[in-house]
C-alpha cells in the first residue's frame, strides 16, 4: 500500500488497484499551496466528519474524477445536494465490501457540523481491510476505549492518528491509542496546519519511539509505503 499525504488528515491511499482520499482539504491549506488538486487522483473520497477542514475538496475532487464519496449518511445527502453524482451512505458499526476491500465505519468522540450549518451527523473514522492489509483512519477524536475493539478484530499495517492537541488527541493520547488498536506504524495527522494544533516534530517522534513505535510525519506531497 502506497500511501500519499496531502496535509491536515488528508491522504491519498493506493490499495487493490484503486486511490482512496481521506477528508481532502486542500486548497484552503496554506501548508498544501504547492499540491494541485486537479492532478489528485481518487476512485473513493471517504470523509470522516462534516468539518470544512475535513471536505473541502471532496466535491471537487469527486466529480472531477467521477469518484463515490465515502461518508455517513448525513454527508452524503448533504454532498447529493452539491451535485455529487455517487456516494455511498454508513453509520457507525456498519461495514460495507467494495471492490477493494472492506470498510467499517467506527466511532470518534468530536463534533460535527457541515458548513452551511446544517446537521453533519455523528464523527466517525474509517477501518479498511484489503487482501494487500489493513489500515485505520482515526478522523478526529479523542483517546477512547473503543479503539480497544479495532486491535482485537484487526491486525493493522498502519494507523493514521491525530496528534495535534487541542480539538483532538495529542502525542501522549495518540501513543495510547497505538496501543490500543496494536499498532506500531502511525502517520500523523491533524497538526501544524493552524497555531493551536502546531507541534514539536523532534520530541513527538521520541516519544513514539520511546514507546516501541515509530511515529511518520511524512512531508506534503511525499509517500511512504507499508
Amino acid at each position: 500500500m502506497k500511501l500519499t499525504y496531502y496535509g491536515h488528515s488528508c491522504l491519498g491511499v493506493e490499495v487493490a488497484g484503486k486511490t482512496l482520499m481521506f477528508d481532502p482539504f486542500i486548497t484552503p491549506n496554506g501548508l498544501a499551496k504547492h499540491i494541485d488538486v486537479a492532478k489528485i487522483p481518487a476512485d473513493y473520497v471517504l470523509v470522516t466528519h462534516a468539518h470544512f477542514d475535513h471536505l473541502a475538496d471532496a466535491a471537487a475532487i469527486a466529480k472531477r474524477c467521477g469518484a463515490t464519496i465515502v461518508a455517513n449518511y448525513e454527508i452524503c445527502e448533504w454532498f447529493g445536494k452539491q451535485g455529487v453524482a455517487k456516494t455511498h451512505g454508513m453509520n457507525h458499526g456498519g461495514a460495507w465490501r467494495f471492490e477493494f476491500g472492506r470498510v467499517k465505519l467506527v466511532n470518534a468522540i468530536h463534533s460535527s457540523g457541515l458548513p452551511d450549518g446544517s446537521y453533519g451527523g455523528n464523527p466517525g473514522g474509517f477501518v479498511v481491510e484489503t487482501a494487500e492489509g489493513n489500515f485505520y483512519h482515526s478522523g478526529d477524536t479523542a483517546l477512547t476505549l473503543d479503539m480497544k475493539l479495532i486491535g482485537e478484530s484487526t491486525k493493522l499495517n498502519f494507523a493514521a492518528l491525530c496528534v495535534g492537541d487541542n480539538f483532538t488527541m495529542g502525542v501522549d493520547d495518540a501513543i495510547r491509542a497505538a496501543e490500543f488498536i496494536r499498532c506500531d506504524q502511525i502517520v500523523g495527522i491533524h497538526y501544524d496546519t493552524f497555531p493551536p494544533i502546531e507541534i514539536n516534530r523532534a520530541e513527538a517522534v521520541e516519544k513514539f519511539r520511546a514507546a516501541g513505535k515509530q511515529l511518520h510525519l511524512v512531508p506534503i506531497g511525499q509517500s511512504v509505503s507499508f
